[in-house]
């Protein structure tokens, strides 16, 4: 009897030594693929804070809140099942399906530089007090495709572990980037509160920083949304470029990265950076061209149209 339990016991205990280390795999396994993702994380960082601009600021966290849970529910719910079922059976499907979402992507920020070139539209449309669900809305939406991206990329990363290996680390994934995005989104937003708690205090060190906070973050805000908007078209120029490569059209693509790697050459002391800022330039670019062409046809056309037939 004894010898039985004994020997169950001895079971158990490498059956939890063998979960254990299957709980580390895909603890690396997910490092690993958040880390081939970090760019898109980056994008995602700076875009998410200009949908906070000019709310109240008791109301930010709460928004970012609401927009943290929708952007998980986007990973989890949605993309996660879906990347899982098309790579198994539909894998072709995955390279059209992004470069629609980079498409959309393209068209969101050819948007932002379009409405940024007409100040009455800019003028009218910040005079009006922005709606909380709109808000949250288009965050998600835009959220959507950009997690779609992070999830893609890690699922490269993964393919060659079971699918039931596979499903856990990028649930990993979604919970570890979902928390790193909107914490640092969070603490950008209320950096400014930072600031001005720091500026009351004793500590002229600190009151020096406070007030260094306060009067940048403005700037920073100003900044990040430059940068999330550039991140949308440098994001979605990249996927609908690499798609293109992927169907057998990959001249733009390597037109792009014959330059780039010719720009680094030729300033070979910074020789990566330049590239990096050469093929990062050219797909921002080829995202504004899209992007452009898709504003002029939901846009410009119908105004057209209209006065043609008046």
């Amino acid at each position: 009897m004894s010898g039985g339990l004994v020997a169950l016991l001895d079971d158990v205990a490498a059956i939890a030594k063998l979960a254990a280390a299957s709980l580390d795999d895909i603890g690396a396994a997910a490092g690993k693929a958040s880390m081939k993702a970090v760019g898109v994380v980056v994008d995602d960082t700076a875009v998410t804070p200009r949908y906070v601009a000019g709310l109240s600021p008791e109301r930010e966290l709460p928004i970012i809140w609401k927009i943290a849970r929708g952007s998980l529910r986007n990973k989890i719910v949605f993309i996660l099942p879906a990347a899982l079922l098309l790579s198994q059976f539909l894998p072709w499907a995955i390279t059209p399906l992004l470069m629609l979402g980079g498409s959309y992507l393209c068209f969101e920020g050819a948007e932002k530089v379009y409405e940024a070139l007409r100040p009455q539209g800019a003028a009218h449309a910040s005079a009006e007090p922005a709606d909380e669900k709109t808000v949250v809305a288009g965050a998600v939406r835009t959220d959507f495709i950009l997690s779609a991206e992070i999830m893609a990329i890690s699922l490269g990363e993964v393919t060659d572990q079971p699918f039931l290996s596979r499903a856990l680390i990028l649930v990993v994934v979604a919970l570890l980037i979902t928390a790193l995005v909107y914490g640092v989104v969070g603490l950008i937003v209320k950096m400014d509160d930072i600031g001005l708690k720091l500026a009351k205090t004793r500590s002229g060190t600190a009151r020096l920083i406070g007030r260094g906070l306060v009067r940048g973050m403005p700037g920073v805000m100003a900044l990040l949304s430059v940068v999330g908007t550039a991140a949308m078209l440098w994001v979605g120029g990249h996927i609908v470029l690499d798609g293109l490569e992927k169907f057998g059209f990959g001249w733009p693509a390597h037109t792009l990265h014959d330059l780039s790697h010719a720009a680094g050459h030729a300033l070979p002391f910074a020789g990566g950076v330049v590239t990096w800022l050469v093929e990062t330039l050219g797909s921002g670019l080829c995202g504004l061209l899209l992007g452009a062409i898709i504003v002029a046809a939901l846009h410009l056309r119908p105004k057209n149209t209209e006065l043609v037939l008046t």
